[in-house]
């Protein structure tokens, strides 16, 4: 493939070659989180109930890796389209590098945090035995997600979309297959029951970064990942932790992780007010965010598709692309979002009943489901404006529309409404949230986007 194809495709099409892709291993991966969580359900409510009370730390792992994959992803974009092949092989090994590092950090870290954690939210000994035995297991593959996260975000930079496709899908359907075998213990494989789970998603996981490595090696990647890149750049002696290249993958990396992490500060935080009234709305809550993911997952899949675009053509000087570029994402977005907005007010019991056969909480979920949809839609402006500034660059403002979305707009929003709605004021305040943050990203990304124009133009 003709190395600057970024610039030189039409717009539609390379969008939709570039997201496509992306959407379709985002999708799998949202069957996946679908199908984890009915499987831990048949165990029992208990296990589900711990599954939503592990997800936020597990989120974290995911916000971290992935968040700072973000920013490897942006420098190599940038570097590619300014044809610095040197910096972007020297961003990709840098990349790979501290990543692992915060592999290692998480994998201590959330293990260590967790019996403390969960005393904040349930002192049901059964539920915390459940979320203990997950999460131990769940938390130690957190190098081998963080390196897969890598080497997605440097596969993705070089345009290897087909790739990165191939290597989620894989790891996607090996958990889906294994989740019921090594949950109930079919054939040969012990019954491990919520364990099982755990360990399902470790070998997925470990598949997806096996693929990437020999798919490295069959068909090596236009930027090389070398070790010597680590302690000298070629022009001087700096070290790793010196480097200037390490600063901008940070500059991008921490707003990024900080923005995939504001879910778990949100869900927490939620789960605190919802557990007032009763802790089924905690399940409810729980059973929402894996719905969610068949939507937001989606759209993400649309905004991986155009970060490396966005950067390429920014490196590049090619401004009108990069608005083109923009606009159809926010439309390819917005029809995902009409379409989720359509089922969750049509079938929304349905939906629940997947989770729980009790009747009271399919029918808090079918009422939680069709209020919180009321803000799908706006949703859209908010998701592709922040994708499109971290491929700008622009980290810290894609954050911005982040912390309005997550904390500083719903949390408030959802305590108050409680006040006078009890639970169901929480659910109004997440579409209260989406179209006052819609508005503001709007703004966010017009006056950054037009800044950027008026730097490379000097």
């Amino acid at each position: 493939m003709n190395d600057t194809f970024m610039k030189e495709k039409p717009i539609f099409g390379l969008v939709l070659s570039m997201s496509l892709p992306m959407v379709l291993s985002m999708l799998v991966s949202s069957l996946y989180n679908i199908v984890d969580s009915y499987f831990v359900a048949k165990i029992s409510e208990d296990a589900m109930t711990a599954l939503s009370l592990v997800y936020p730390v597990q989120n974290l792992i995911n916000a971290v890796t992935i968040g700072f994959g973000i920013g490897i992803n942006a420098v190599i974009a940038y570097y590619l389209g300014a044809q610095d092949r040197s910096c972007a092989d020297r961003a990709a090994a840098l990349g790979v590098f501290w990543n692992l590092a915060h592999g290692v950090i998480l994998t201590a870290a959330s293990i260590a945090v967790m019996p403390f954690f969960l005393r904040l939210f349930s002192s049901d000994e059964g539920i915390m035995d459940y979320a203990l035995r997950y999460s131990r297991i769940a938390f130690s593959f957190a190098v081998v997600i963080a390196l897969g996260m890598t080497y997605e975000k440097i596969f993705q930079a070089a345009g290897r979309m087909r790739s990165a496709m191939i290597s989620t899908l894989a790891g996607c359907i090996t958990n889906i297959i294994l989740d019921p075998v090594l949950i109930f213990g079919i054939g040969p494989a012990p019954e491990l029951g919520i364990e099982g789970a755990a360990l399902a998603t470790g070998i997925g996981q470990t598949v997806t970064l096996a693929l990437y490595l020999a798919i490295c090696v069959i068909r090596p990647l236009p930027v090389r990942i070398r070790l010597k890149s680590l302690f000298s750049d070629g022009a001087s002696d700096k070290t790793v932790f010196q480097d200037e290249i390490t600063g901008k993958l940070y500059a991008v990396g921490i707003p990024a992780c900080l923005n995939l992490a504001l879910p778990s500060i949100l869900i927490s935080a939620l789960n605190g007010i919802l557990a007032v009234f009763s802790e089924s709305y905690v399940l409810v809550l729980g059973v929402y965010y894996k719905l969610q993911t068949f939507l937001y997952l989606t759209a993400n899949g649309i905004v991986q598709g155009i970060r490396p675009l966005v950067g390429y053509n920014y490196g590049a000087g090619e401004h009108g692309r990069v608005k083109k570029i923009f606009q159809t994402a926010l439309s390819m977005s917005a029809v995902i979002m009409v379409f989720g907005t359509v089922i969750c007010f049509l079938v929304p019991e349905r939906l629940f009943a997947l989770f729980t056969t009790n009747a009271e909480t399919i029918r808090m979920g079918g009422t939680a489901l069709r209020v919180i949809s009321l803000g799908f839609l706006v949703s859209s402006v908010s998701i592709t404006a922040g994708g499109a500034l971290e491929g700008l660059g622009k980290g810290v403002p894609s954050l911005l529309i982040s912390l309005l979305r997550y904390l500083v707009l719903i949390i408030p929003a959802a305590f108050l409404l409680s006040r006078f709605l009890e639970a169901e004021g929480v659910w109004h305040a997440f579409w209260v949230t989406e179209w006052i943050a819609a508005f503001a990203a709007f703004l966010i990304y017009h006056k950054e986007s037009c800044a950027c124009v008026q730097k490379k133009v000097e």
